[in-house]
């Protein structure tokens, strides 16, 4: 398989690299990156793309990938609700459509969260945006969609957030991780499991389907 993936730098995307990298099954990873990461390994290729909304620019460096791991994302943190619907409905349709006309054949896998709203009209801002994301996915027209929903993600193996006050919770939570995982075993995982089951969810033949957090684990065992 040739994947394309996006946020490889944030830590859902770390996890879905690694996941690539360690699957020899997995032929080339095309990561789209604001700016060059220096990931050195054969079979990962970085290409800069600034502006997702503007990926037709960048079409030729990608070639013809039989999946999308889309784990590019922003927090709804003091966004108005017409901001953070640019920067994630369309954005994301944006760049699902010109790959759509690359390989309409492929599988495209959306990262969103638990309590995603497919009803579109509940109260929560992010979830209604994320859940007319998902929806508007599914009627592009691509072989399979996975839409991811996790929970609580313990970063192991070296992954890490971004964001430097997540990590200090991460390393706190850590020594915890067994026994969240134990207590709530419907609503934990870790990076490791989550890469492996993004693979899994975009294998040929897989149907478009959600993934809560105790599907992410089944399939990312």
């Amino acid at each position: 398989m040739k994947i394309l993936l996006t946020g490889a730098s944030g830590m859902v995307g770390q996890a879905a690299l690694a996941a690539c990298i360690a699957d020899p099954a997995v032929t080339e990873v095309v990561a789209l990156v604001r700016k060059p990461l220096g990931i050195d390994h054969p079979r990962v290729k970085e290409v800069v793309c600034l502006n997702l909304f503007k990926l037709v620019r960048v079409l030729d460096q990608i070639g013809k990938p039989d999946a999308c791991l889309f784990c590019a994302g922003v927090s709804s943190v003091g966004m108005t609700e017409a901001v953070y619907r640019r920067d994630t409905y369309e954005m994301t349709l944006a760049v699902a459509r010109e790959l759509y006309g690359l390989n309409p054949a492929m599988h495209f896998l959306y990262v969103s969260g638990v309590g995603t709203d497919s009803t579109e009209k509940g109260n929560t801002m992010w979830a209604r945006v994320k859940g007319a994301t998902e929806n508007a996915l599914t009627k592009i027209g691509f072989a399979g969609v996975a839409l991811f929903r996790p929970g609580y993600i313990q970063p192991i193996g070296g992954v890490k957030s971004k964001v430097g006050w997540y990590n200090a919770i991460y390393m706190v939570a850590a020594p915890l991780y067994p026994l969240l995982k134990k207590l709530f075993p419907r609503a934990v995982t870790d990076t490791r499991t989550l890469g492996r089951a993004m693979l899994a969810a975009v294998q040929p033949g897989m149907p478009t389907a959600v993934y809560e957090p105790a599907d992410i684990n089944r399939i990312g065992k």
